[in-house]
């Protein structure tokens, strides 16, 4: 047993709240699509652009699962939390300035920061 609260609970009141968390959902699996994606366009492509994009994807998600999943496997504070929601989320923003999707990238940036600045300000509340 574990004395985490549910993350699910926090949903049930608001429905801004629920849609919020649903788009930092969407956010966060954007971010993998891209950093897989910038991969696989640095290496230009082919096997070693495979390989490239895989590395990514696989550090970016094992980045998340261990620190800032919502059953994250170590219990890291805030601080931490954020900094490693910022080097994928907007390591993800500047993959995308990197392979020339400057319009997309700017969009993406202001999503992700606008939408942690709501997270964590309903967080703390809570």
């Amino acid at each position: 047993m574990t004395d985490r609260p549910d993350p699910m609970a926090r949903l049930s009141g608001n429905p801004l709240v629920a849609a919020n968390e649903l788009l930092a959902f969407v956010v966060e699996m954007m971010a993998f699509g891209i950093l897989a994606w910038a991969g696989y366009e640095w290496a230009d492509g082919g096997f070693p652009g495979v390989l490239l994009g895989a590395a990514l994807l696989a550090g970016a998600i094992t980045l998340w699962g261990l620190f800032a999943a919502p059953r994250a496997r170590f219990q890291a504070g805030a601080a931490a939390v954020l900094a490693v929601k910022a080097v994928v989320l907007l390591g993800s923003a500047a993959a995308l300035f990197s392979v020339g999707s400057t319009a997309f990238a700017v969009v993406y940036t202001v999503v992700v920061v606008l939408n942690t600045a709501v997270l964590e300000t309903f967080r703390r509340r809570s």
